[in-house]
């Protein structure tokens, strides 16, 4: 009977100490402008002064090099629409600032290597904030696009988070 109690108490407190230390912990992205399935508000819109919202990055696993981001919208009627892609993001960044610049931008759908805010043509669609964990500081051509961006963090994702936002119109 003692032998069970020590094992179990063993037990709860390795994996107590493994949540506390990350390894239970996973990877969050979440903004103080909206929740994960809400409204964007027009501010971060192309209504609105189209700059990108404040994010914050939560259980970054060690062993991260550099940070990227990826928001795109897959309801776009033409494919998936890039709206902002950056990427060499220093690995301890907690908070993305409202409109900031964190790492090195890419050329997004609209032709400019900036943030482009939710703009669709009809009806409600969804906008992904995708931040990526990887073991690696990335070297891509200053005219690299999305698919670049992802080819090159292949076999190097640590660990991934999305946040959704929704918009339409008004």
């Amino acid at each position: 009977m003692k032998k069970t109690v020590f094992f179990l108490a063993g037990f709860f407190v390795i994996l107590i100490l493994g949540c506390k230390i990350g390894g239970a912990v996973s990877m969050r992205i979440t903004s103080p402008a909206f929740t994960h399935n809400s409204s964007i508000p027009r501010e971060f819109t192309c209504q609105g002064d189209d700059v990108n919202p404040p994010l914050v990055i939560e259980g970054v696993p060690a062993g991260t090099k550099s940070l990227a981001l990826i928001m795109d919208d897959p309801d776009a009627p033409m494919g998936t629409w890039v709206h902002w892609v950056v990427y060499n993001i220093p690995a301890d960044t907690t908070i993305i600032e409202k409109n900031s610049v964190p790492g090195v931008q890419l050329v997004n759908s609209f032709g400019r290597e900036s943030y482009g805010g939710p703009c669709p043509p009809s009806g409600t669609h969804r906008y992904f904030f995708k931040v990526y964990a990887l073991d690696i500081t990335l070297k891509l051509d200053k005219n690299s696009k999305k698919k670049d961006l992802e080819k090159a963090m292949e076999g190097h994702i640590l660990a991934k988070a999305e946040l959704m936002g929704l918009y339409k119109k008004q």
